[in-house]
């Protein structure tokens, strides 16, 4: 078998260089890398952008520009795990801005459709305690929540 890391296609109508530039600005650990153009043997029109790749914490990335027949779907989401309150708050803020939108139990949308999960990694200490009641309290507490709030989580588990 192949060692070869896997690259994630995101599915763009026209904005995978936009998409790329904006995860730029979001992610300390960012590495941007060769853009491809289309050619006259389209389809698309010869001289823009058909391929960015991208890095992301280590994870690659190619954003195509494939035109409007696919969306984005919660489906396939992206999770980042946060040390802290103050990280959940910079990822939630960041990326639900200009037309992004909040979901459920950390989830949210980007501005280009694109579902991630921001996941404090404490939350998943507190839903995974051995003790079922703990666990419940502190599961019952991120449901009802959009941004998860550690503290509140915390309290929720200790009852």
């Amino acid at each position: 078998m192949s060692d070869k890391r896997l690259t994630t296609c995101l599915w763009f109508d026209g904005q995978a260089e936009d998409a790329a530039k904006f995860y730029g600005t979001v992610f300390k650990d960012f590495k941007l890398g060769p853009t491809s153009y289309y050619n006259d043997a389209g389809p698309g029109p010869a001289g823009s952008v058909i391929t960015v790749e991208f890095e992301i914490n280590g994870q690659r990335f190619v954003g195509l520009n494939g035109g409007p027949e696919f969306k984005f779907n919660e489906a396939i989401s992206f999770q980042i795990p946060c040390e802290n309150q103050d990280e959940v708050d910079y990822y939630w803020t960041t990326l639900t801005a200009d037309g992004g939108q909040e979901g459920p139990c950390g989830w949210l949308r980007d501005k280009f459709g694109v579902a991630w999960q921001v996941v404090p990694e404490r939350l998943l200490e507190l839903i995974n305690d051995p003790d079922p009641a703990k666990a419940t309290r502190a599961t019952k507490a991120m449901y009802a929540m959009h941004k998860i709030d550690i503290a509140a989580v915390e309290k929720a588990y200790a009852g």
